[in-house]
């Protein structure tokens, strides 16, 4: 069997260690803002919409930056240096503030983990995306390993947390030094890529290229589906700890539980990514982005009318499937309809800045529901909104199949044929 290119092992690993910081801090956060930092769950909302809102603020430079610099590394080392500071900032920064003021702590936190999350995401995902289809390797292929770094981050995360909530900071600070190593050897033939494929080249975007970008039907639509699927499935899980931690006698058994059904979930998400590639080929990059809204309907209904842990727990799996479902067609939706060489503006604006911009609103939304009317019934707000959502887009979205270009195809005609 012939083994896979360095690159794909490269790569493979920037996305482990990335996703190994993501995972950690971010599934273990709401349960520290509410224990460790004294938090309610509107004033927890409040944190994640400054996050969400100053992410915002990020993503539209990030993503005309990201196309200009094509396969220069200078955006991804300003995340990795950012994620570096992971350990000091909660230690001795994060607290402090929070208890002077919770919304000027929301808005330092906002600052700092947006540009490593929210914000900093979407460059780390465009250049290996890029990079990936430069080198003839399968996105798909690579960002399994993010999955497999989510499994592991939240095995390991929920031990760290009971035993020291502080040490997981400080492995993300480590975690980050790792991913720092294997940025700096990766390593693209740019004059190859560009060669082969002038869309690879980040030279030639221009204003108008970009702002043509706001006249195309499918960016709006596509912006609409996400607003209302992949934003209110960040909203839901925010919380969720705390939701399914209701169910079991004490926090330290639920967060205990919770850790092992996370892992077990990102284990399964890791396996089907292998697969994903090759079914979203088949379905559609379209129909994947649909089949992602269904089923986030399933779960968020679900929820709100599971009243048992083992009910609970199997619909918390659906995420496992979930996942690369949206990661897979997301880019191969682009990459398929719009020009590539703007892949990275339109991934950051339809998909980063308006889920963002989605959350900023239902966040601060959603933490107030959960206060005054619980959560089952706040969950059937949010899967309402999925459900209404999803059915436009099977009507809005245009069918990729029957636009597909062999991956790195220069598509100069696909702005004018997408407008309105």
């Amino acid at each position: 069997m012939k083994l896979p290119k360095w690159n794909f092992w490269n790569f493979g690993g920037l996305f482990f260690f990335y996703f190994l910081i993501w995972a950690i801090v971010l599934a273990f956060l709401p349960i520290w803002l509410k224990e460790q930092a004294g938090l309610d769950a509107g004033q927890t909302g409040l944190v994640f919409s400054a996050i969400s809102l100053i992410a915002l603020c990020y993503q539209p430079f990030f993503g005309v930056i990201s196309d200009k610099l094509g396969f220069r590394k200078n955006l991804f080392w300003f995340v990795v240096c950012a994620a570096l500071l992971m350990g000091p900032f909660f230690t001795w920064v994060f607290i402090p503030i929070l208890q002077f003021n919770v919304w000027v702590g929301a808005i330092i936190g906002g600052i700092y983990l947006s540009a490593v999350f929210q914000g900093g995401v979407g460059v780390v995902e465009a250049y290996i995306e890029r990079a990936s289809r430069a080198s003839s390797i399968e996105y798909g292929r690579v960002r399994l390993f993010g999955s497999i770094a989510g499994a592991v981050a939240t095995l390991i995360g929920g031990i760290m947390y009971l035993a020291n909530p502080i040490s997981i900071f400080w492995f993300a600070s480590a975690s980050a030094a790792v991913l720092g190593i294997l940025l700096r050897t990766a390593k693209v033939d740019t004059s190859a890529a560009i060669a082969a494929d002038p869309a690879n080249d980040g030279g030639e975007i221009t204003k108008e290229r970009i702002f043509s970008i706001f006249k195309l039907r499918n960016f709006w639509f596509l912006s609409l589906l996400i607003v209302g699927t992949a934003s209110v499935y960040d909203v839901f899980d925010q919380q969720f700890p705390n939701y399914y931690n209701q169910f079991f006698p004490t926090t330290a058994i639920g967060t205990q539980r919770f850790s092992e059904l996370v892992s077990l979930q990102t284990a399964i998400e890791a396996v089907l990514m292998i697969f994903m590639p090759w079914i979203i080929n088949k379905i559609g990059a379209k129909n994947g982005l649909i089949l992602f809204g269904v089923l986030t309907f399933v779960r968020i209904f679900g929820s709100a009318v599971a009243t048992d842990t083992i009910s609970l727990s199997l619909l918390r799996l659906i995420a496992a499937v979930e996942m690369p479902l949206l990661l897979v067609s997301i880019f191969k939706y682009i990459t398929s309809v719009f020009d590539v060489r703007l892949s990275a503006t339109i991934y950051l604006l339809a998909f980063n800045f308006a889920k963002q911009a989605a959350i900023v609103i239902f966040s601060s939304i959603a933490g107030n529901m959960y206060t005054n009317i619980g959560f089952q019934n706040t969950y059937y707000f949010l899967s309402a909104i999925v459900l209404v959502i999803t059915i436009v887009s099977i009507f809005g979205l245009s069918n990729d199949k029957k636009r597909r270009n062999p991956v790195g195809a220069v598509q100069p005609n696909m702005v004018a044929s997408s407008k309105m």
